[in-house]
């Protein structure tokens, strides 16, 4: 990160198309969605929000489909899914999208500077160190695209095949490699990235994945490129009233492989590190949008810390959250953790240290249900 000088920006992107009435989902109608700029620098305890955007978002797919560049300059946001009318009239039915924009955040208010299409249904996106490529997993499309980032402006160069719907990519800290999410055959797949030429060339070869644990769909690398952590969402409707699991994944081992897994409670999905990268924080669901008749519902959902020291991972405590909790991220100095509470319509601000978490009782109201959540990429 650049420290906690001067303005540290915070993205929510907020759905109102979709939401849940006693476990039975219900699709509403598109036009209400909104992004949230907030500065996180000057008072980390309550970030301050700087602009709200009228900006199509979406909850499918894991809480990261939006990032910051680490200049601050411009910000990505992929809409998953598009929303049209069904053809019976009754409704709405959402289908896979291509549409990702680019928000100038220099701009006083920001504004949306393009509107790009990708490969389809665009998921989880990922910013490499240097603020000169992104990569987007795109879930429907089984493809990961590769954009170009130069002269404040950004462009789509290329589109690699993955064979396999990806949900979440993650730059390493050299950014030489990436790595992507495949939900549905319980791996990790590594990117090869080359951009000595005019043209980014990404590359994947499956036979060097990894296997993860069951239903990957999140992942985060730490600060110091060490590692990874993979969320291990166990079943493809996230909660199933059964216990999950974090893939650790050495990622300076040759070649990188999962070396541990940590236990956590059921239906992890967000997932976020520190930026001092010593803790990583875990939103999981527990059942807290499924019918209150599911032996496995609570009201509500709960985040897991975890210590980092090397390789070692390990549990640090838990911590009540709000209903359906999403999107994670970290303070800059990471003395603070923000939770977006999607059916409670807002942003929970939780205290770390090294005795764990604790509720600052602090809730910031936002325009809408948090579906992602993403801070300054480092």
């Amino acid at each position: 990160m650049n420290g906690t000088r001067g303005p540290q920006l915070l993205l929510v992107g907020n759905d109102q198309k979709v939401t849940w009435d006693d476990g039975r989902i219900r699709f509403l109608a598109p036009g209400n969605d909104s992004l949230c700029i907030f500065d996180a620098g000057a008072d980390p305890a309550k970030p301050d929000l700087l602009a709200t955007l009228a900006l199509p978002n979406s909850l499918f797919g894991p809480p990261v489909n939006l990032a910051v560049t680490p200049d601050q300059r411009l910000g990505l946001v992929a809409d998953s899914m598009a929303w049209p009318e069904r053809a019976d009239g009754a409704g709405w039915q959402p289908a896979p999208g291509r549409d990702l924009y680019v928000i100038d955040l220099a701009a006083r208010p920001p504004t949306v500077k393009q509107k790009l299409e990708v490969g389809l249904q665009p998921s989880g996106l990922s910013i490499n160190r240097a603020g000169t490529l992104a990569l987007v997993a795109n879930k429907a499309g089984r493809s990961v695209s590769v954009l170009r980032v130069a002269d404040g402006r950004v462009e789509v160069c290329g589109e690699v095949d993955m064979g396999t719907p990806v949900v979440a990519v993650s730059f390493a800290a050299d950014g030489r490699r990436a790595y992507a999410v495949k939900m549905d055959t319980h791996r990790l797949g590594v990117l090869r990235i080359d951009d000595s030429g005019d043209v980014p060339r990404v590359t994947h070869d499956p036979a060097e994945d990894l296997t993860t644990g069951l239903v990957p769909f999140n992942l985060a690398v730490s600060p110091d490129g060490a590692l990874a952590l993979v969320v291990d969402m166990g079943s493809p409707t996230a909660s199933d009233g059964h216990a999950d699991s974090i893939s650790v994944v050495d990622l300076r081992a040759a070649p990188p492989r999962v070396v541990d897994r940590v236990m956590v409670e059921d239906g992890p999905e967000g997932i976020a590190i520190s930026p001092d990268g010593r803790h990583a924080a875990v939103a999981i669901v527990q059942g807290s949008n499924n019918p209150s008749s599911e032996w496995f519902h609570h009201p509500r959902g709960q985040i897991v810390l975890l210590r980092i020291d090397g390789m070692s991972v390990t549990r640090a405590g838990a911590i009540e959250a709000g209903a359906l909790p999403e999107g994670l991220a970290f303070s800059p100095d990471s003395r603070y953790l923000y939770v977006g509470n999607f059916l409670d319509a807002e942003m929970q601000v939780l205290s770390v240290g090294d005795e764990g978490l604790a509720d600052t009782g602090t809730r910031i109201a936002l325009p809408g249900r948090p579906a992602s959540m993403r801070a300054q990429s480092c």
